[in-house]
């Protein structure tokens, strides 16, 4: 899914905080691009500038939110490039895009970001290539399909609906279900219009629906419709954020933004340190959040586990 953001039109800010000085010598210049001032944002920051900071005492920051306004953007590219930045490192897909688009000599650690390799960002998550790497938002699907089956325990066949845009995700995510004991049924979507006929297919043979963030997909109406029909016909819904659940997904797996923004932090002094930033592997989320909905759950007639319970979150009612 992509990652929705408020972008700052039209404006143009660059903030530097100090942290520390070598003295006689210059310091590693740290450029942080982003594309809003978001909270999840603002936690993402934090978390790499800490892990930077504890390891670099001589590092400097200077932090870009992008513009939408192409002219902008330029000047910014421009005045990132007069700092001769250390490292780039962006938070979120649209600041990734402009860095990797602008910067092809200067290494780049991406945070905040979902499927990377899908989007062109990596060549792949074990080998990213070239002069980036990063911290992505993908929490694999063997640790999902572990969730949903503590959940379903009689759980053996999962559906999962996708498009053209996440196809290269089937493939492997139906041998990790295998390697779990489970089947994957996929359906490919090409028009919405398809919807009734996959859910209808769905509900005849699998005990529960696995969902990937594809946005070609899930848009607000789409969404309501595959909630909606799910309820109707009983099918526990796994959503790929907690902003489904609130609309109704049974639940869901959410990141820590602080913790990812420290993987990215950690991957910078990897390279401050002399390693090629294409040779070291993206990272996933190492904090995971659970929540679910408990009138979804009532509706389903499920009583989830104590130990989930315990440690949801958010519980949405």
């Amino acid at each position: 899914m992509a990652i929705l953001r408020k972008a700052l039109t039209g404006f143009l800010a660059c903030f530097t905080l100090v942290v520390g000085t070598a003295s006689g010598s210059r310091g590693q210049e740290i450029v942080v691009v982003a594309s809003d001032s978001l909270t999840y944002t603002t936690r993402t920051i934090s978390g790499a500038k800490r892990a930077i900071s504890r390891s670099n005492d001589d590092a400097t920051f200077h932090q870009f939110y992008l513009s939408q306004i192409s002219s902008e953007t330029a000047k910014q590219a421009d005045s990132i490039r007069a700092l001769s930045p250390t490292i780039i490192l962006t938070v979120g897909s649209a600041a990734t895009r402009f860095a990797q688009k602008n910067f092809t000599n200067t290494p780049i650690v991406f945070s905040a970001v979902m499927y990377p390799a899908i989007s062109g960002f990596v060549e792949s998550l074990a080998h990213p290539g070239r002069n980036i790497t990063g911290a992505s938002l993908d929490i694999p699907a063997d640790i999902q399909f572990k969730y949903f089956k503590k959940i379903i325990p009689e759980l053996s066949k999962i559906g999962v609906l996708y498009t053209a845009n996440t196809a290269s995700l089937i493939p492997s995510s139906m041998v990790v279900a295998e390697n779990l004991g489970m089947q994957l049924v996929p359906i490919k979507i090409d028009d919405v219009k398809e919807l009734p006929q996959a859910l209808d297919s769905l509900g005849k043979t699998v005990q529960g629906i696995w969902s990937v963030a594809d946005p070609n997909l899930f848009s607000p109406q789409s969404t309501k419709f595959i909630l909606l029909n799910c309820l109707r016909k009983g099918i526990p819904f796994m959503g790929f954020s907690r902003y489904v659940v609130e609309s109704g997904a049974l639940f869901a797996l959410d990141f820590d933004y602080k913790a990812i923004g420290r993987q990215a932090g950690v991957i910078a002094n990897k390279i401050m340190e002399g390693h090629e930033p294409g040779g070291i592997s993206v990272t996933n989320p190492d904090i995971i959040w659970f929540h679910y909905n408990e009138k979804t759950a009532e509706h389903l007639n499920l009583i989830l586990p104590d130990e989930l319970v315990a440690v949801a979150k958010e519980v949405y009612r």
